[in-house]
């Protein structure tokens, strides 16, 4: 058995060992496949960050692939003055310096860039939607351009429901000719900041597009380990029957940042570590460890699954809320053996903030699978390392007979790491080798980039992609979306109307977070896998 098969076992660090190839499954999500048809796609703030960090690149790697459809052209639509020659020479300067972008090739960014074009406009300016519809009913002319549409709204959250109606009111998302052409948007988070404005924001956005033709994107559901839960969890007949409350011991969900607030400072001080993190990727995290197999693979299915998870967690009293959620702000500290600055240091951060850059808590899903297992989650930035995962802790074995070892068994660990170096591993007990019965731990690991030998794709390929072949299963829905604010409401209410019980700042950068978040976790007699 080759290790190119994917598994490999190997010991931890006490124990001296040979690593031993076992056979295991390939877990890969299918082979992307080109759309069929064409489609203009609008980027609203196509002069953005997200616009050159993510979605250029994305695209330039799908065109690598050969992934684009015949007639497919990007119109970037931003306030920000430019001819469409100095639109396309920065995208190309972006693409050629990305870190998640392909190989630069001549050839091919001549032949996407030559489908790049621009519009100087204000989102709020009649006249910028009057010159999209032109340029739009040009494109449509030509035969080599499909009549369809796919907006992308990559601006600040402020602007959504600007474009949206200025969309409708113009006539951009309807067809009166009898075409059969699609037009779909696609929503980047947050959507909305509390359970109240997202209601208002899906009844503004129902108003123009039904709700098969809303992508609300969250960029965590497009990553090749998430979305592997579901294959290694439902293609597997050795694990859904341990994934319950008989053998699952609890559940813990990091997503630590060594970065700071970086230039981020206006956004994050309006929002703060829940709604940037934990109200969309660890709640949709949550939602796809726990949730019941799905009739099949599809949007509906899928979505139905997750919501009923959101729906079956139990509402946190404000009253105790401090024995089951935890807040932390950083102060000065050492990153990588560099000192930097406390949250409130920051440029643009307020020197009395009481924002919150860390969050922890505990959450229980009061269903038949998972009552009384808790699900502890965690994220912050200033944090020793960078690393998103889950770790899924057994339960003990029940009887140990091993009376002569003097060794701690310790619990069976199945750990899958998102991001970085992503891959899943499995931690077992096993005797050392020797006269006498001596356990040690060992992991079984499986590795994208040792099995498949070569990268995943990043998200945002994977996800825009799926939202020109109209496929909306790693979306958010919208009764997900407000299920998600529900779960973070009364934590949002009390935090909003009180000061930290512990004054910020209360962990120092390069920790773990404050000492309450270990408290958290430690009344239940557990601590949190930092290593």
């Amino acid at each position: 058995m080759s290790s190119s098969e994917g598994w490999s076992v190997h010991s931890m660090p006490d124990v001296a060992s040979g690593t031993t190839t076992v056979e295991g499954p390939l877990i890969s999500r299918s082979v992307l496949e080109r759309p069929s048809e064409g489609s203009a796609f609008i980027i609203f703030g196509a002069s953005g960050d997200l616009t050159r960090r993510k979605l250029i690149p994305a695209l330039y790697n799908l065109a690598c692939a050969n992934l684009l459809p015949h007639g497919f052209v990007v119109i970037g639509f931003a306030v920000t003055p430019k001819s469409e020659e100095q639109f396309r020479n920065e995208m190309r300067e972006w693409v050629m310096n990305s870190p998640e972008a392909n190989v630069f090739r001549q050839d091919i960014w001549e032949s996407f860039a030559a489908q790049l074009h621009y519009i100087t406009a204000d989102f709020e300016s009649a006249e910028g939607y009057q010159e999209l519809a032109r340029r739009l009913q040009e494109l449509d002319e030509h035969d080599d351009c499909p009549d369809n549409r796919l907006f992308y709204c990559a601006t600040p959250p402020s602007f959504f429901p600007v474009i949206v109606q200025n969309l409708g009111r113009h006539g951009l998302t309807t067809r009166t000719d009898g075409s059969r052409a699609w037009t779909r948007i696609i929503i980047e988070k947050p959507f909305g900041h509390d359970l109240q404005s997202a209601i208002k924001l899906n009844e503004t956005i129902h108003e123009v597009f039904q709700e098969d033709q809303i992508y609300r994107i969250d960029h965590y559901l497009g990553k090749e380990t998430v979305q592997n839960i579901l294959a290694f969890r439902f293609a597997n007949s050795i694990i859904e029957p341990i994934w319950n409350r008989r053998y699952v011991d609890h559940v813990q969900i990091t997503a630590a940042e060594t970065l700071g607030v970086e230039h981020r400072a206006r956004y994050y001080e309006e929002a703060g570590c829940l709604r940037d993190m934990f109200q969309n990727h660890l709640l949709q995290l949550m939602a796809l460890l726990a949730m019941d197999a799905p009739v099949r693979y599809d949007g509906r299915s899928v979505r139905d699954r997750k919501a009923d998870v959101l729906r079956s967690i139990v509402p946190m009293n404000p009253e105790n809320l401090a024995e089951v959620a935890v807040r932390g702000q950083y102060g000065p500290g050492t990153i990588n053996g560099l000192s930097v600055p406390g949250y409130r240091e920051e440029p643009g951060v307020s020197p009395t903030s009481n924002i919150e850059t860390f969050a922890a808590m505990k959450l229980i899903v009061d269903n038949w699978r998972w009552a009384d297992v808790p699900f502890y989650i965690r994220s912050g930035k200033r944090l020793p390392a960078k690393r998103t995962e889950i770790a899924i802790q057994f339960k003990r074995v029940p009887h140990l007979f091993f009376r002569e070892t003097a060794d701690q068994i310790e619990p069976n660990v199945l750990t899958i790491r998102v991001q970085p170096d992503e891959g899943i591993s499995l931690k077992l007990g096993a005797k050392q080798p020797g006269p006498q019965m001596h356990i040690r731990q060992v992991k079984m690991e499986f590795s994208y980039g040792d099995a498949f030998g070569v990268n995943p794709e990043t998200a945002y390929e994977t996800l825009l992609l799926d939202a020109m072949q109209g496929d909306p299963t790693l979306f958010n829905r919208s009764d997900a979306v407000e299920l998600a604010w529900e779960v973070l409401e009364p934590v949002l209410e009390t935090w909003s109307a009180t000061r930290p019980f512990h004054p910020f700042p209360n962990y120092a950068a390069g920790t773990w977070g404050p000492a309450a978040a270990d408290a958290l976790i430690a009344r239940d007699g557990r601590a949190w896998k930092n290593q």
